[in-house]
């Protein structure tokens, strides 16, 4: 079952309050000219949190002319990889990971540290991953001694974001905290440390200088995402990304997300893994990232483009095996001997189920622009439903602990899933897809949600966990 915890998320003194959230399917970037610095040595740092794609994804891309081109991406088998070509000469260098990043709950740290300079041809491009140093060990070709790279040419257009040269392989992800130090190799002690209690690589403030083509993005200002915080003013155009895809899921505090991992048949996974789409009229069930076992929580779901909609929870990692078939309806609730070893729970169409019996009939039905309301209570094994601002047992927007509309097993870990027939859930966690007039936190002052969660419950981030998980 692989479901993975956001374990890798940790702070402590340094927080990282925004990142941006790229979706490829709206062709979002972010590109700046470069002016003139120095060719051989230089530092990218970042963290990103990926998809699951297995698709070519530039993560930066510097064009020259003629279709020259300096690029960092994913390969199709979610490699990562660095080439720079010129037309006049050829591929200066080519290099690839055998290792591949299919963890879609976590957030990487990524240093790509050049310096041509060196005599060792092993220290002209060195890669870190969490602080450690990855050697590169597919496709090795290293760049000559003093080989001038495309990056810090005059007039030469630095892309974050996509493949610059064709307008094409664009990112689906996050990505937070990105430095570019001009005219310095450095290693990832510069941006990160290990937490001392967890032995968690997490981010610090950087304290140096950047050179003339350096800049820091932080992604604070929603109306300018661009912004370069490096004081060098190297501020980035803005293209198709708008202030709904500046989030707060970081490094140092990691949100809930739906979980492509576990395969289901034609279906999508866009906006970070926000937005889930099944385009194979059989329903399925989806689930996310995060399990539960105490505390407190709330989430949202918005419901787009069709009618059949479950929303609810499983307790699929009590399973001691999961099938999901291809062409068979598999309904969140509705069927126990399906995919559950114990309790789940779903509000599908007009009827909610508890592990395959029906709990209530004749229910409001679930339909487009609908805005779900879930909040459990997995200590007292009490699970809540709502609809666009209005409790469904209470029939009230006041929340009301003691009409609950159903109960299930404590002690057990249980996951938020979904359910939906050609159609699209919109995800909230904290960090919607989709746009919320109203701008409620939980208590402790995160979260973006459509409607106030009840007092005490909170939204699903690794901060909220370790407080009240």
């Amino acid at each position: 079952m692989p479901l993975i915890l956001g374990a890798n998320s940790a702070s402590g003194g340094y927080d990282i309050t925004n990142s941006l959230r790229f979706n490829s399917g709206s062709s979002d970037y972010l590109n700046r000219t470069m002016g003139s610095g120095n060719r051989q040595i230089y530092t990218y740092s970042f963290w990103i949190k990926k998809p699951l794609n297995a698709t070519t994804q530039r993560l930066i891309s510097v064009s020259g002319s003629g279709g020259s081109e300096g690029s960092f991406f994913f390969d199709t088998s979610d490699r990562l990889g660095a080439d720079d070509y010129a037309t006049s000469t050829g591929y200066g260098f080519q290099l690839r990971t055998n290792r591949v990043f299919r963890d879609v709950s976590a957030w990487y740290h990524i240093v790509l540290a050049f310096d041509t300079t060196q005599a060792t041809s092993t220290n002209r491009i060195k890669l870190y991953i969490n602080g450690e140093q990855y050697t590169w060990d597919n496709q090795t070709t290293q760049p000559s001694q003093n080989y001038n790279s495309q990056t810090n040419i005059n007039g030469n257009a630095l892309a974050i974001g996509r493949d610059n040269v064709s307008s094409s392989a664009y990112y689906s992800g996050y990505i937070s905290d990105v430095f570019f130090i001009d005219g310095q190799q450095l290693t990832p002690t510069s941006f990160g440390e290990t937490d001392e209690d967890t032995g968690i690589w997490k981010p610090k403030a950087y304290t140096g200088s950047y050179g003339t083509n350096g800049f820091y993005l932080q992604f604070k200002n929603s109306s300018s995402l661009g912004t370069d915080s490096s004081g060098n003013g190297n501020t980035f155009t803005v293209n198709n990304l708008t202030s709904i895809d500046q989030t707060t899921d970081t490094p140092t505090n990691n949100f809930c997300t739906a979980n492509p991992l576990i395969n289901i048949p034609s279906a999508s996974y866009t906006n970070g893994n926000v937005t889930i789409t099944d385009g194979n009229n059989s329903h399925k069930t989806f689930y996310s990232t995060f399990g539960i076992s105490t505390g407190k929580w709330y989430w949202e779901a918005q419901a787009t483009g069709g009618t059949k909609y479950t929303v609810g929870l499983s307790n699929i990692l009590n399973q001691s095996s999961y099938q999901q078939v291809s062409g068979t309806n598999l309904i969140v609730g509705s069927d126990a001997n399906s995919y559950v070893a114990g309790d789940a729970i779903g509000w599908y169409f007009s009827t909610l189920y508890k592990n395959g019996s029906t709990v209530a009939s004749g229910l409001s039905t679930i339909v487009t622009n609908d805005i779900m309301m879930v909040a459990i209570d997995c200590d007292a094994g009490k699970i809540y439903f709502g609809k666009n601002g209005t409790w469904r047992v209470a029939n009230s927007t006041t929340f009301d602990s003691t009409q609950n509309d159903t109960t299930f097993t404590t002690g057990q870990t249980y996951v938020p899933a979904f359910s939906l027939e050609s159609c699209s859930w919109n995800l909230n966690f904290g960090n919607p897809s989709f746009t919320i007039a109203s701008g409620n936190t939980d208590g402790a002052g995160f979260g973006n949600f459509e409607y106030a969660p009840p007092s005490g419950y909170y939204a699903l981030n690794t901060k909220n966990l370790a407080t009240f998980g």
